[in-house]
C-alpha cells in the first residue's frame, strides 16, 4: 500500500485501522475474529492501527498486544489517553494533568507490550487545564522514549498553536467525511501552515455512508449510534439524501459507496491518513481497495458540489459525547 507522511520522519500506509469496534460501541464483538482482522489487515499493507485506553475501557489496549506478539510485521500503534469512563458508562470525565498523562502512559505500555509508543494522542483537550503544561509532560516522555510522536484530537487551531510550541505535533485526529466537513474551515489549514499530517477518524460517517444503514432498527441494542442525533429516524431519512448521491456516483466509477467515500478523503491531500474500522475481513478487504480508486478533479468537484448542496441533520454526537470537541 501506498505510503503517507503525518510529519517529517513519520510514514504510515495510507489507510489505517481503526480499532475501537472491536471492544465496544458497535455491537457484540469477538476476540477471535478481531485477530484475524488485525493479521488480514497487515498482510494487505496496513501498518497503522488505532487505539486508546478508553476504549473497553482498555480492553482494545490489551487485544492490540496479544495482535503485536504474533504478527511478523512491522506495525506503528497510535493510542490515546485523556477520557476516563467507568465501564459501561458513557458518562466522561476529561483529564490530562502531567501526573495522569505518566500513569496513563505506562499502563497503556504495559497492555500493549511495547517499550515505546509510536503515536499517543491526547484523547480531548480538557479547557480547565493547561495545555502547555499537558505537552510539557508528554515532551518528557518523549526524551525518555517511551514515546516517539505526539498527537491531538478535536482540538481548534489556537490550541494546535499553543500545543506545537511547546513541543511538535506530529498527528490532529479529528472526524471528518463526507458528512463531517468542518475540520476543513480552520483546524486542516492550521495542520498544513505547521507541517502537521491529518488522521480522519469515522471517515464512513460511523458506517452510515455506505448506505448499509437504512433506519434505527438495523443496530443492536448495544450498539450506540441510535443514541447520535445523526440516527434518530427523522435525521436518518434526510441524511440518506446523502446516501443517494454516493450510490449514483458509485456506480458510475464501478465501486461501493463507502469505496468511494474513503477515495474522497484520501484525495484530500497527500498529509491525511484515514482510518476506517471494521470487525469483518469483507468489509477491511473492500475498505483497503478504495486506496487505489482514482478521482479525477471533476470527479471530486462533482462529489463536492452534490453533497454541498445536501444539509446534514443531527450533530455528531450527543452533549455528553461532545465534550473537549474544538477544544
Amino acid at each position: 500500500m501506498e505510503k503517507r507522511r503525518l510529519a517529517d520522519g513519520f510514514e504510515v500506509s495510507a489507510l489505517g485501522l481503526g480499532c475501537m469496534g472491536m471492544s465496544e460501541f458497535y455491537g457484540p464483538c469477538n476476540d477471535a475474529t478481531s485477530l484475524e482482522v488485525l493479521h488480514k489487515a497487515a498482510d494487505l499493507g496496513v501498518d497503522f492501527f488505532d487505539t486508546a485506553d478508553m476504549y473497553g475501557p482498555y480492553h482494545n489496549e490489551a487485544l492490540l498486544g496479544r495482535f503485536l506478539k504474533t504478527t511478523a510485521h512491522p506495525v506503528k500503534i497510535a493510542t490515546k489517553f485523556g477520557i476516563v469512563r467507568e465501564p459501561g458508562a458513557y458518562a466522561r470525565t476529561l483529564e490530562m494533568s502531567p501526573d495522569y498523562i505518566r500513569q496513563s502512559c505506562e499502563a497503556s505500555l504495559s497492555r500493549l507490550g511495547v517499550e515505546r509508543i509510536d503515536l499517543y494522542y491526547v484523547h480531548r483537550v480538557n479547557p480547565e487545564q493547561d495545555i502547555e503544561a499537558a505537552m510539557g509532560a508528554l515532551s518528557q516522555l518523549v526524551d525518555e522514549g517511551k514515546i516517539d510522536r505526539v498527537g491531538l484530537c478535536e482540538v481548534r487551531a489556537d490550541t494546535l498553536r499553543r500545543a506545537h510550541c511547546v513541543h511538535p505535533v506530529t498527528a490532529v485526529q479529528t472526524e471528518y467525511s463526507l458528512w463531517s466537513r468542518g475540520v476543513e474551515a480552520e483546524i486542516l489549514p492550521a495542520c498544513r501552515e505547521l507541517g502537521v499530517g491529518f488522521v480522519p477518524y469515522a471517515p464512513l460517517g460511523r458506517g452510515f455512508l455506505t448506505g448499509r444503514f437504512e433506519n434505527r432498527d438495523a443496530f443492536g441494542t448495544d450498539d450506540f449510534r441510535p443514541a447520535l442525533p445523526r440516527f434518530q429516524n427523522a435525521a436518518m431519512q434526510e441524511n440518506m439524501r446523502i446516501v443517494e448521491v454516493l450510490r449514483e456516483i458509485a456506480q458510475q466509477k464501478g465501486c461501493t459507496p463507502g469505496q468511494l467515500a474513503l477515495a474522497w478523503l484520501l484525495a484530500q491531500g497527500p498529509d491525511i491518513v484515514p482510518i476506517p474500522g471494521t470487525k469483518q475481513i469483507g468489509y477491511l478487504t473492500e475498505n483497503v481497495a478504495a486506496a487505489d480508486i482514482t478521482l479525477s478533479a471533476q470527479d471530486l468537484a462533482a462529489i463536492g458540489a452534490s453533497v454541498d448542496a445536501l444539509q446534514v441533520s443531527g450533530a455528531r454526537y450527543t452533549d455528553e459525547g461532545m465534550k473537549g470537541v474544538n477544544a
